[in-house]
């Protein structure tokens, strides 16, 4: 994991960059925001550490920067202010993670490799598409055939959970953990009730082929009809 810190703290600077070589871990520190903004402009690091209250361009504004920029690298905000909305300013202005000082090392430590695990914006699917089913889960908006479908919003969990699980048998035991949060059975037929609500809606009205099929004794399935 390479790490840039901009902190103007020396002091916290060396004690998070020794921290992080002792652990394997490449760490480059700077002390103000303008060498902090041309250094994370590079694109080079895995994740940045960044003070709010930097000499210059504070942490929100470089921050906000990089974001205008297209710099998408993970941001964990480091700071003494401790209010909620510190910390809210914090995330809307493009930060991912925020942690108040004093702190201890090893949630430090844990929190920038988290972020560093997680997959590049790019890399996440913003569209779902099975056949002529095309699902939009940034609009979030169904269309099959490039016709709009209009869903409820527990509808369209479902859908998603189903089309993320295509061709995969998932039970209803499943579908009730994933799309309504429920860690029990609740003794009702909901799960049935939305498949079939589902199943209508995606069929329009029996003009188009079966997406969700049921599998006896199982579950559901949604595949694309077979040709």
């Amino acid at each position: 994991m390479k790490v840039l810190v901009i902190e103007d703290d020396r002091d916290t600077a060396d004690y998070i960059a020794r921290g992080l070589h002792e652990h394997g871990h490449v760490a480059d520190v700077v002390g103000n925001g303008q060498d902090g903004l041309f250094m994370a402009a590079g694109g080079a690091y895995d994740v940045l550490v960044v003070d709010r209250m930097l000499p210059g361009i504070d942490g929100l504004g470089l921050v906000r920067m990089l974001r205008t920029s297209g710099v998408k690298t993970p941001v964990l905000f480091l700071t003494a202010l401790r209010g909620v909305g510190d910390r809210v300013q914090g995330l809307e202005a493009g930060g991912d993670d925020y942690l108040v000082k004093p702190f201890a090392f090893a949630e430090l430590l844990a929190r920038l490799q988290a972020l560093a695990r997680r997959p590049p914006l790019s890399d996440i699917p913003v569209r779902l598409q099975v056949a002529d089913l095309d699902l939009d889960l940034l609009k979030r908006t169904a269309s099959r055939g490039g016709e709009r479908v209009d869903l409820q919003p527990r509808e369209f969990r479902l859908l998603e959970y189903l089309m993320r699980h295509a061709e995969r048998v998932v039970t209803r035991t499943m579908l009730l953990e994933g799309v309504w949060d429920f860690h029990f059975d609740p003794k009702t037929n909901i799960v049935e009730t939305h498949i079939s609500r589902l199943r209508a809606k995606l069929s329009r009205g029996g003009r188009d082929p079966e997406l969700i099929h049921t599998v006896r004794g199982s579950g559901y399935v949604l595949r694309a009809p077979d040709v």
